[in-house]
């Protein structure tokens, strides 16, 4: 247990970068916050080290042209991981573990169409990146089960209804 009796995993020291490069999000109260608060509550779900990560919240046409220039895929996604490879640990003992690139446009439809909030699918989108950059899947079933499972410990921890209740496709 930790020092305030909650047996729940604590979250290992990380740093969060967040860069706002389009102006939709302004509509989301406070998504830096946001977006750190995803951060910390996935860390907390694994049994992660401590890491820097850094969030880009852009808008479709940015996150197509990435999707398309690393991925091959020349259309918009809701969101990218970039995993930083092997970099040498921070001063403060955070190592870099890559980067998340989500689109304001698809996190915005996606939202009004599974009746879900901005705020809340926005930290979703964070929390399933973040668990990428882990070392998380949802390749096949089982990685899938898995990596939904702490995803939904996380969201609780941010108190967020499971997202994947009553979805007929769970892999986002």
């Amino acid at each position: 247990m930790n020092e305030a009796g909650d047996s729940r995993a604590t979250a290992p020291a990380v740093e969060v970068a967040v860069l706002v490069e389009d102006g939709g999000w302004d509509s989301v109260e406070d998504p830096v916050q946001l977006c750190t608060a995803a951060v910390s509550a996935a860390a907390a779900e694994t049994q992660a080290d401590a890491f820097a990560i850094s969030v880009l919240l852009a808008g479709d046409k940015r996150l197509r042209d990435l999707n398309s220039e690393f991925r091959g895929q020349d259309k918009a996604t809701n969101v990218l991981a970039f995993p930083s490879g092997d970099m040498a640990v921070l001063p403060a003992g955070a190592k870099p573990i890559g980067d998340i690139a989500v689109a304001y446009e698809t996190l915005m439809t996606e939202a009004r169409q599974q009746g879900k909030t901005l705020p809340n699918h926005l930290s979703h989108l964070v929390v399933h990146g973040t668990l990428h950059l882990l070392g998380y899947d949802h390749i096949d079933d089982s990685d899938a089960t898995m990596m939904e499972e702490i995803e939904r410990r996380a969201l609780r921890r941010l108190d967020i209804a499971d997202p994947y209740a009553g979805a007929d496709n769970a892999n986002e």
